[in-house]
């Protein structure tokens, strides 16, 4: 249980504004680059020196860098890179996440009466569906952002991975614990450029312990329980409590028994789950690491 507590009106009002405010930025007809540049530049501060810099008064390469860096067309994000990512959808979620990102960096994430609604209301801009009732802590990192569906009073704690570079679903209830990572992506173990995307399920209820991580293309069941730093390879069936590396189902949650198959290995449906996805041929690819090797005995 946790204990209710609430701000002094006047400063509650005054947090209401500022986040109403930005959500309205980001929901008018106005260029998201331009909306997330001007936030940014308010939750630093930089709003003088910047006015200075439009004006075109003479500053230093490092300040005239950082206030263009404000803009997210002036930078790049990983996911540019993913060739199997629609352009024009990820140019969008880009700017957004730049700003997710950016947030984290500034003092005011540090104050949670301000942080959690903050990040609720740019979910509700960046996710493909985002519930009511969210608390995303700082330090989540997101591949993508547009990726992502996640349901009604889910909770998100501290430094945790959301790979959404294939398809992520996260139910409704759900609490995932600090420096978990959830993986809808996998690499070919011969050639690593080849990566293959999946739909990753966190149904509802479930609780994924402390350094988790939950391989690409797995299902966590509903009501399920994965342990502190257990590798997740398989489903996780509902009601189960899994632990280990790789994780096994070593119990079910006392009281649904009767509801909840036998515990033990997990089984492997990931393949059910690949996602068929088309490259466009006008994009020019390339491998990062120019490796040429090839194995003696062929593939």
């Amino acid at each position: 249980m946790k204990r209710h507590i609430e701000l002094p009106s006047d400063a509650q009002d005054v947090i209401d504004q500022a986040v109403n405010h930005i959500d309205r930025r980001l929901s008018s007809d106005a260029d998201t680059a331009t909306a997330v540049q001007e936030t940014l530049i308010d939750l630093f501060g930089e709003r003088q020196v910047y006015e200075q810099y439009r004006a075109g008064r003479e500053l230093p390469p490092m300040t005239r860098v950082r206030l263009r860096s404000y803009n997210p067309q002036n930078a790049f994000i990983e996911a540019e890179h993913w060739a199997e990512q629609e352009h024009k959808e990820l140019q969008e979620a880009k700017y957004l996440q730049y700003l997710w990102r950016g947030f984290d960096l500034s003092p005011l994430s540090n104050n949670i009466a301000f942080a959690l609604p903050f990040r609720q209301m740019l979910a509700n801009h960046l996710f493909a569906d985002a519930g009511d009732g969210l608390r995303l802590f700082g330090g989540i990192k997101i591949q993508c952002g547009h990726n992502i569906e996640m349901g009604d009073n889910t909770v998100v704690h501290n430094d945790v991975l959301l790979d959404d570079r294939g398809e992520l679903v996260i139910g409704d209830r759900v609490s995932i614990a600090d420096r978990a990572h959830i993986h809808t992506h996998g690499h070919d173990v011969v050639d690593q450029s080849n990566v293959t995307t999946y739909r990753t399920v966190i149904e509802d209820d479930v609780r994924l312990g402390y350094d988790a991580m939950v391989n690409a293309g797995c299902r966590i069941g509903e009501n399920a329980m994965v342990g502190t730093s257990a590798m997740v390879r398989g489903d996780v069936p509902a009601h189960h409590i899994a632990v280990g590396s790789p994780a096994k189902g070593v119990k079910v949650k006392p009281g649904w028994e009767s509801v909840a198959d036998d515990p033990g290995p997990l089984t492997d449906r990931r393949s059910s789950r690949e996602l068929d996805r088309e490259l466009d041929n006008n994009v020019a690819f390339f491998d990062e690491f120019d490796r040429n090797l090839v194995p003696p005995n062929g593939l």
